[in-house]
């Protein structure tokens, strides 16, 4: 997986021009069977990937946080939420609250996250590979790709299967 890892940021940035004609291509004629595909590239995908080896994206990137996800979280430490946002959080260039360092806070050296339960709604979400219209995501998904070695086999299936 390390080793994999490594390479994973070349691969994605070698793939990419043909990743976002393959997307533009998708966007202008959508399989109708696109999310039962994604759905069954993303069950198949995960049968293998064990996102406890990895913790990539939680190692390299964070997550936005929501309203609802800062008041819940805030809620498990018993903190108001101005605390939690206050201690673990910043506003970023489009107004969003992310982490205030990476990698996460919360992931421990075990890879297991401490917050895993009440954890953000985009973290829970993460690739998002599974997520219906799936098209409407092409950017996000070029990111991840970059990021996440499950996320990059998915695409690279779907560009074998879709053609």
């Amino acid at each position: 997986m390390e080793e994999f890892l490594n390479r994973l940021p070349k691969l994605a940035k070698e793939k990419q021009n043909e990743n976002k004609k393959f997307f533009a291509k998708l966007k202008k004629k959508t399989p109708k069977n696109l999310d039962y595909l994604m759905q069954e590239l993303h069950e198949e995908e995960f049968k293998r990937t064990d996102c406890l080896e990895c913790a990539n994206c939680c190692k390299t990137t964070g997550p936005l946080f929501t309203n609802a996800d800062v008041e819940r979280i805030a809620k498990h430490f018993k903190q108001k939420p101005q605390q939690f946002i206050d201690q673990y959080l910043r506003i970023d260039e489009e107004n969003d609250y992310v982490l205030k360092q990476v990698p996460c806070t919360f992931l421990g050296a075990d890879n297991y996250c401490s917050i895993y339960d009440v954890r953000p709604k985009a973290c829970r979400e993460f690739p998002h590979t599974d997520r219906k219209k799936f098209q409407q995501i092409s950017n996000l998904t070029i990111k991840n790709v970059a990021i996440c070695p499950a996320a990059f086999n998915i695409v690279e299936e779907m560009k074998r299967r879709i053609g």
